[in-house]
């Protein structure tokens, strides 16, 4: 292994390397080789482990659904209920629109990000040391150029587009309740407004800068939540790891914190949707 593995650094900057994939003059390049490839680098454990995951998802719920009795349920179909009426009773309570999408991406919501939340528990040497293994005794590389995130949302790419895709359906949703010409007035003539058409033209560019920022910082706000809560809580993880074998009791206090966090990060995201959602269904202007 390379020496500056050694360091406390080194060991921080390896953990939280992703694993990269690029395309370059010469064919396909991987990690050290991607560092100047610019904008189209894919980050193959954040979409491996985000994918995987969601697939996990999916099986669990659909398992449920074939499983399910109007007889005395069991417990998976209990526990599988009580989350989904959880999540229903806080859409009734917040959308106040009418769409048979919100529920439904509600659920994905916040199953599928408290999944990759809840990967910050697993041990941070575990799988990323197995990675490195694999990688040297089966492709004969250097255990240090072998990188393994495995908290999909500690990667600032895979929250952003968790956030594009809300943003998208905040248009989306404007648009289709108010139509292309009430998303532009909503955009143009609010917050300021005035009777005289003179001078609501005048404020047109103010008002156009403001709501701007307003759209763009709701998703862009949402994106840096989580990706700063669980980016602190895997650093923190990091250093309680490079401690060795006395990290054990540290360890497992900090876990039984994080999984307060794990869950609300996930639950504030899901509501944050709902909330940014039913303010783009509303046509109260």
């Amino acid at each position: 292994m390379a020496a500056e593995e050694v360091t406390l650094s080194g060991h921080i900057q390896h953990h939280l390397t992703n694993a990269k994939m690029c395309s370059t003059d010469t064919g396909l390049a991987f990690n050290k080789a991607c560092t100047d490839s610019g904008f189209w680098t894919w980050h193959i454990d954040t979409l491996a482990w985000s994918i995987g995951l969601g697939l996990i998802f999916l099986w669990i719920f659909r398992s449920a659904a074939k499983k399910s009795t109007l007889g005395v349920p069991g417990k998976f179909q209990c526990f599988i209920e009580i989350i989904v009426e959880f999540v229903g009773d806080n859409v009734r309570d917040t959308f106040h629109g009418k769409s048979k999408l919100i529920a439904p991406l509600a659920l994905t919501i916040f199953v599928w990000v408290f999944l990759m939340n809840l990967m910050d528990l697993i041990p941070v040497d575990f799988i990323p040391a197995l990675a490195g293994f694999v990688g040297e005794t089966a492709f004969g590389m250097d255990s240090h150029d072998v990188y393994m995130k495995i908290v999909p949302t500690t990667d600032i790419n895979m929250t952003s587009a968790l956030a594009l895709g809300v943003f998208i359906l905040m248009v989306g949703f404007s648009i289709k309740i108010k139509g292309i010409g009430g998303f532009i007035k909503e955009l143009t003539l609010h917050p300021f407004s005035s009777n005289n058409m003179f001078v609501q033209i005048i404020l047109i560019p103010f008002n156009l800068l403001l709501e701007l920022i307003a759209l763009v910082s709701k998703p862009f706000s949402l994106a840096l939540r989580l990706f700063g809560n669980l980016y602190a809580g895997e650093l923190i993880f990091i250093l309680i790891g490079a401690i060795g074998f006395m990290q054990l009791p540290l360890h497992f206090v900090w876990a039984v914190f994080h999984i307060l966090v794990i869950t609300l990060q996930a639950f504030l995201f899901m509501m944050l949707t709902i909330v940014y959602l039913s303010m783009a269904s509303s046509d109260n202007h």
